[in-house]
């Protein structure tokens, strides 16, 4: 997916060497990365790896012990209530009142934000619009499945028209098709010039949504790029699995004599290839398996 970036537009978000301690335990140790308006930037990273301890300081909820914050050119540790205004946050957990409909959650949000009247309602409708829940407006967030309830937690975030959006893991226990609901409108968003930072375990939605990633273990950044970059730098190989009968071992031979082919194994029901540029290597595996009668 590609996206309209200005390569020389300044950042909507930089931060350098935050550092975060818990006692003996350093949740972030120096991270740090930029995001620019119309790109989206994705933290990949396991369970405790600091994913959430950094967006919560990303977005002012918790004070670093170092490091340095800049949102929308405004540095984070000022006081300045624009620096929060810019930022559109939605938590991991589910942040809605149930016995309320999604409008009157919005409403209570938006207030929240300063905004009222037809401004505040033009909004509302706008959003729910985007998330595609206009036809359950009215209807109460109980009666909402996970999925819904998710998209309803995002167009909480977007009410006041942030620069910057940060998603914390949006896809989690929802269902497929609820999961690609979010993931296309998050790609819209970033479409039209929001800068946004998605965290995720599942480097499929990343690769999907996102212009750059950040590989985060231990509080630290442990490598960033293009996913083609990122796969660039690990030596990546493709595996090519094939089904096959007739003298596969006599096949596997053969296989492993065809240039970019690194790995053949006969495995049970066919073969197993390691290759670099695996569909280069398909037509000559088909010939090879022709040859020897597989």
């Amino acid at each position: 997916m590609t996206s309209p970036l200005d390569t020389a537009a300044r950042p909507v978000l930089e931060c350098a060497g935050l550092v975060k301690r818990f006692g003996d335990r350093t949740a972030v140790d120096g991270a740090g990365f930029h995001i620019r308006s119309g790109e989206a930037y994705g933290l990949l990273g396991p369970n405790g790896a600091g994913k959430t301890t950094t967006i919560s300081m990303l977005c002012g909820l918790l004070r670093p012990d170092a490091g340095e914050i800049t949102v929308a050119g405004r540095r984070m540790d000022t006081g300045d209530p624009q620096v929060k205004s810019a930022i559109g946050y939605v938590p991991q957990e589910i942040a809605l009142y149930p016995d309320l409909t999604a409008r009157e959650n919005l409403r209570f949000f938006g207030r929240l934000y300063g905004l009222s009247g037809r401004d505040l309602g033009s909004r509302i409708d706008e959003t729910l619009d985007l998330v595609g829940l206009a036809d359950r407006g009215d209807d109460r967030v109980s009666t909402y499945s996970g999925g819904m309830q998710r998209r309803l937690n995002i167009a909480a975030g977007l009410l006041h028209r942030p620069k910057l959006l940060v998603l914390d893991e949006p896809t989690v226990g929802v269902d497929p098709q609820s999961r690609n609901a979010i993931l296309e409108r998050v790609g819209e968003l970033r479409a039209e010039g929001l800068g946004v930072l998605y965290t995720t375990h599942y480097m499929e939605e990343a690769q999907r949504l996102c212009d750059r990633i950040g590989i985060i273990d231990s509080g630290r950044i442990l490598a960033e790029g293009t996913t083609a970059e990122l796969v660039a730098s690990l030596g990546h190989s493709d595996r090519v699995d094939v089904k096959a009968s007739g003298p596969v071992e006599k096949l596997a031979l053969d296989c492993r004599g065809i240039d970019g082919v690194d790995e053949a194994t006969v495995v049970d029901g066919g073969l197993q290839l390691l290759a670099h540029g695996g569909r280069r290597v398909l037509p000559r595996l088909l010939e090879a398996a022709e040859r020897r009668g597989v």
